[in-house]
């Protein structure tokens, strides 16, 4: 996921005001926190002999969200279920009011990244 630089920011801030310490902004999450996996898939790959050499393909996306469509989704987010009933529902106001400042909405950036590999021919 890729936040808004703006939205980023402020999420970031109700984040560390209603439950400081959450890993959810402190990840670095990104395409690139997922190098370190890709790569010893790749090398996986690689080790059996069996496949041409392995691509990396990424494809980007957006998805625009809604206050309402955002804060549906923010509860089913890893690490938040372990999050204070109380604490869930000040983290979505705050979220909410972000959202709201910005008249309602945002669009999120997405990528996939896969590996492939072609398997060499047998004979």
């Amino acid at each position: 996921m890729k936040f808004p630089p703006d939205f980023a920011e402020a999420f970031s801030a109700v984040y560390g005001r209603v439950v400081p310490g959450f890993p959810f902004f402190q990840s670095g999450a990104g395409v690139g926190s997922y190098a370190p996996l890709l790569d010893k898939a790749i090398e996986g790959i690689r080790q059996t002999g069996a496949f041409d050499d392995p691509q990396r393909w990424q494809f980007d996306w957006e998805q625009p969200y809604t206050r309402d469509e955002w804060l549906e989704q923010v509860p089913t987010f890893g690490g938040h279920s372990q999050v204070p009933p109380q604490k869930l529902a000040d983290l979505l106001t705050g979220i909410g009011d972000v959202i709201d400042a910005a008249c309602g909405s945002f669009t999120m950036g997405y990528a996939a990244v896969v590996v492939t590999a072609k398997r060499k021919d047998a004979g």
